[in-house]
C-alpha cells in the first residue's frame, strides 16, 4: 500500500481528536482499504502518548481484554490516545466501551476501527447513543488511485478499490489469490460466518460469485435462487443480500418510487463494491466486450455514488430506465450513464415527466472523473 498517499478521513479524525473533549471517534469500513495505515500516519503525528491493539486475531477477545487495553492507556496519563482495532471482535464490546467511558468521561481520546457494518452499527445505537461519532470508509475511488497509483479509467475499471491489490497486478494469478484469500475469504470467513448464523456456507459463498457476475444489473430475487444448487426462498436472497452489503462487499439498489411499499418490493440492481471483484470473477477479458465494459462502468458511478450521504436507487417503468436517482436533502437527481453500452434514451425523458422536480444528470467517461474528484460539487453544476 501507498504509505505516502494519505486518505481524508485521516486529517478528518485528527481536527476531531484535536478539539476539546471529543466523542468516541467510529471508523467503520471494508478490510484492506486502508484504516489501519490511516490511523498509522495519525499516530505518526498527533502529539502525546497513545495505545493501539488489534482484536482481529485473538482467541480470547472478551471485557478482561479491553479493560486490560482501556488501563494500558490510562496509564499514560489523561488525554492518551487509545485506539482499538476490529473492535467488532470484543464480545460484548459497546457496553464495555459505555461502562468505562462513563466511568471516566474524557480522561481518553478513544477511536476504535470496524469492518462489519452490521455488527458495529446496532452496538453504537443500542449503547453509545450520544457517545460516538462514526466515519464510514470506502474502497478507494478512482481519484485516490490515480493521485496514489497512477491509474487511469481502464486500470481503474479492471482492478479499481483495493490498494494492497496494486503491486500484483501484472501477475493475474497472484493478484487473484491475494484477493479471493486475503480479503474476500477474511471477510467472509472471520466478519461474517463467525458471527451470522448461515446454514449452508458453500451456498452463501456462491452466491457471492454470482452476485459479482451481474455488475450494475437489476435481476429478481427468484432468478438469483434459481441460480443457487439447492432450494430456498427469497427470503434467503435478502438475507444474503444484507450479509455482504454489511460486510462491505456487495450492495442492492431499490427501485425507486414515490411511493414506498413498491421501494421495498422490487427486484434489486447489484453493485459489488468496487470493480476489482467483478473482474474476480469475470477474469481479466470483461471488457473486451462493450455490453460488459459498459456495465462495469455503470458499477463504477454507482460505487462512486454510494459514498455519498443519503439514498440511491435506480429507477424503471416497463423499458424506459435511468440508471441511478440520487436523494439528498431534498434534492432528486436523475443520472444517466452513457457508457457504450447499447439501451433506450428515453428512460431520462419518462423520469422527468413523472418527477419533474428531478435533476437530470448525464455521465460519460469524460467527466466521470469531475464526479470522482469533487462529486458535491459536480451535481451542484446542474442545479
Amino acid at each position: 500500500m501507498s504509505i505516502s498517499y494519505e486518505r481524508a478521513f485521516v486529517a478528518q479524525l485528527e481536527k476531531r481528536l484535536r478539539g476539546g473533549s471529543p466523542l468516541i471517534q467510529v471508523l467503520v469500513g471494508p478490510r484492506q482499504v486502508g484504516k489501519t495505515t490511516g490511523m498509522s500516519q495519525l499516530l505518526a503525528r498527533i502529539p502525546g502518548n497513545s495505545h493501539y491493539a488489534n482484536a482481529d486475531d485473538l482467541l480470547v477477545t472478551d471485557r478482561t481484554w479491553l479493560l486490560e487495553q482501556w488501563q494500558k492507556a490510562l496509564l499514560l496519563g489523561d488525554g492518551a490516545l487509545l485506539v482499538i482495532d476490529e473492535i467488532q471482535k470484543v464480545h460484548n464490546w459497546p457496553e464495555v466501551i459505555k461502562s468505562l467511558w462513563d466511568r471516566q468521561p474524557h480522561r481518553l481520546r478513544v477511536v476504535v476501527l470496524g469492518s462489519s457494518s452490521l455488527q458495529i452499527q446496532s452496538g453504537l445505537t443500542e449503547s453509545l447513543a450520544g457517545r460516538f461519532e462514526l466515519t464510514r470508509i470506502f474502497h478507494w475511488t478512482y481519484t485516490e488511485l490515480k493521485a496514489a497509483f497512477g491509474y487511469d479509467l481502464e486500470r481503474y475499471l479492471l482492478y479499481g478499490g483495493y490498494p494492497g491489490a496494486v503491486a500484483f497486478e501484472n501477475e493475474y494469478n497472484r493478484w487473484y489469490a491475494y484477493l479471493k484469500d486475503a480479503i474476500v475469504e477474511a471477510v467472509i470467513g472471520k466478519d461474517i460466518l463467525q458471527n451470522r448464523k448461515v446454514a449452508n456456507p458453500a451456498l452463501f459463498r456462491q452466491a457471492f460469485e454470482i452476485l459479482c457476475r451481474y455488475p450494475a444489473q437489476e435481476i429478481s430475487y427468484t432468478k438469483l435462487l434459481g441460480q443457487l444448487q439447492d432450494k430456498g426462498n427469497t427470503d434467503l436472497v435478502k438475507y444474503y443480500l444484507e450479509l455482504y452489503a454489511g460486510a462491505f462487499l456487495v450492495y442492492s439498489l431499490r427501485k425507486y418510487s414515490a411511493k414506498r411499499w413498491l421501494t421495498r418490493t422490487s427486484s434489486p440492481k447489484i453493485l459489488m463494491a468496487c470493480p476489482a471483484l467483478h473482474t474476480m470473477t469475470a477474469g481479466q477479458q470483461t471488457l473486451s466486450d462493450p455490453e460488459q465494459r459498459g456495465r462495469v462502468f455503470e458499477l463504477a458511478v454507482g460505487v462512486e455514488l454510494l459514498q455519498l450521504p443519503g439514498e440511491l436507487f435506480y429507477w424503471r417503468e416497463k423499458n424506459a430506465e435511468v440508471d441511478f436517482v440520487y436523494r439528498h436533502q431534498e434534492r432528486l437527481y436523475a443520472i444517466e450513464v452513457k457508457s457504450g453500452r447499447r439501451k433506450s434514451a428515453k428512460g431520462l425523458e419518462a423520469f422527468m415527466r413523472n418527477f419533474p422536480e428531478a435533476i437530470p444528470v448525464v455521465l460519460t467517461p469524460d467527466n466521470f472523473s469531475r464526479l470522482s474528484e469533487a462529486p458535491n460539487k459536480f451535481l451542484a453544476t446542474f442545479h
